[in-house]
């Protein structure tokens, strides 16, 4: 086998990938691979995020392009034993209890009735839905919903888990369950694609982000890469924390490479915009080695996903 080959084989690609509707773009020219780990796409409602996530399920097909999912084409029925995917909206069958819904599903891939009933059981513990699992999914609150979703993308144990906004509707304890198994997936080798407009969130866990906006890609990788590759002209912003925030911010303003600062409210210290990280960093420590300003701590203000968004298209990837 090839190299080639064998990295399609553990990978998803999207080679050069658009999707119109009608008259209406949903991505366009989209080139990405997506291997193992936990992999995020940010951006606005219309962005291309859900567009992105049905062309690689195989429920809608690419206007042009090609989808490669570990070495399948995502519309062949073989795909579907090693995908499973959480979508955003809901859609039961009314009747059904949590075990029936995930069980149905799996009872479609061919297992025996005992591998069934294994399966569902241990996916259903896997989100902590035991006890609700034999009431009807229609009586369920939104948090147990998304956790049935993500039992039935998980139970047949599929290689690619695909989520789209995963995290709506649980509250604090629930995220942190959820982010916890997505970690889990990961470690185990498994391609986790997430959407979210959490974004402090998408920080905490992604290995790779994916920033959509209008039907484009506008930057991929990991946080603090993305970011490094833009302080050559982009401002950076830096929080200092000092004793005498005054006094620093009379000195930064009169620096050139500084382009704002701005004093926290609690008065302890000040956010600072600068065009020359490397200069503002040495001057933060000749002053702390004169003791000027009693600087006790300085750190990136703007190394999250939010920042980089806003950077790249002037906006919040909400």
């Amino acid at each position: 086998m090839s190299a080639a080959a064998a990295m399609r084989g553990t990978t998803v690609r999207f080679d050069d990938v658009s999707k119109f509707y009608a008259e209406v773009l949903g991505v366009n020219g989209i080139s990405l691979t997506v291997g193992p780990g936990i992999t995020a796409l940010v951006g606005p409602n219309g962005s291309g995020k859900s567009t992105l996530m049905n062309l690689m399920t195989g429920l809608i097909a690419p206007t042009r392009g090609r989808i490669d999912v570990l070495g399948h084409d995502p519309r062949d029925p073989e795909t579907f034993r090693h995908l499973g995917y959480c979508a955003q909206f809901d859609a039961f069958p009314r009747a059904a209890t949590g075990f029936q819904f995930i069980a149905g599903f799996l009872r479609l891939f061919g297992y025996e009735e005992t591998e069934v009933r294994r399966r569902a059981w241990a996916a259903i513990e896997k989100v902590q839905l035991t006890e609700a699992a034999k009431r009807r999914v229609g009586g369920y609150s939104k948090g147990m919903r998304q956790r049935v979703k993500l039992a039935q993308a998980m139970a047949h144990d599929p290689q690619v888990i695909v989520l789209d906004e995963p995290l709506n509707g649980l509250d604090p304890m629930a995220r942190s369950e959820f982010i916890a198994l997505f970690r889990e997936l990961a470690e185990e080798g498994r391609h986790v694609l997430v959407s979210s407009h959490i974004l402090h969130e998408v920080d905490l866990i992604a290995d790779q982000v994916v920033m959509l906006h209008q039907g484009y890609v506008v930057a991929e990788g990991d946080i603090p890469e993305m970011r490094e590759d833009m302080v050559v002209d982009r401002p950076l912003q830096v929080a200092v924390r000092c004793a005498n925030p005054s006094r620093l911010a009379a000195i930064l303003f009169a620096q050139e490479h500084v382009v704002k600062v701005e004093l926290q409210e609690d008065g302890g210290g000040l956010v600072a915009t600068t065009r020359d990280a490397d200069r503002f960093y040495l001057l933060l420590n000749e002053l702390a080695s004169r003791g000027e300003v009693g600087i006790e701590a300085v750190a990136p203000a703007d190394e999250d996903a939010q920042a980089v968004y806003r950077y790249l298209i002037g906006g919040e990837a909400t």
